[in-house]
């Protein structure tokens, strides 16, 4: 009975619908990932050139600290992206609720381009002593690359950048 409510409680037994739909993605998954990298570096390059972006951290990016271990280990660079705008926390958290092609979402990494602000979402419960620590800053944003057309995101983040203001 224990086991039971675990199993039903925590998600650690998928259902017959979940395994068809893990296999069922399989199937497309590189393709998806293809999009999912480069639309990732298309982003980071055009926030990197943007004159209202403080940082980028982007592991595809020559200036990124990871850059030349990334280039040794990776294929692709992935789709996550870490920004923080001029103008402090409160102009990045304006920022999260500007644009109209990112949704902002605690959960990252759908084939729909997601954002969020961590700090005040999945690590709100974590001091900012340890936050600091970790070299998590304050205003920092994450973005997760979807699938959509890339003209399509650049457009959506520099209309959301220029209203955040």
């Amino acid at each position: 009975e224990k086991l039971k409510f675990y199993q039903n409680s925590v998600g650690s037994v998928p259902g017959p619908l979940d395994c068809f739909l893990v296999l069922r993605g399989t199937k497309t998954l590189d393709v998806r990932m293809e999009r999912h990298c480069k639309n990732g570096e298309a982003v980071a390059r055009f926030l990197n050139d943007h004159k209202e972006v403080k940082s980028v951290h982007y592991p595809g990016l020559p200036n990124d600290p990871g850059y030349s271990i990334a280039k040794k280990q990776m294929s692709g660079f992935g789709g996550m992206v870490s920004l923080e705008l001029e103008g402090g926390m409160e102009r990045n958290m304006r920022f999260t609720t500007k644009t109209k092609v990112f949704s902002l979402a605690e959960s990252l990494g759908g084939v729909e381009s997601l954002l969020g602000h961590p700090i005040s979402m999945t690590h709100a419960a974590i001091p900012k002593e340890e936050r600091d620590k970790g070299g998590l800053p304050d205003a920092l944003v994450r973005l997760s690359g979807g699938i959509e057309d890339e003209a399509d995101l650049i457009e959506d983040l520099d209309r959301a950048i220029m209203e955040s203001r």
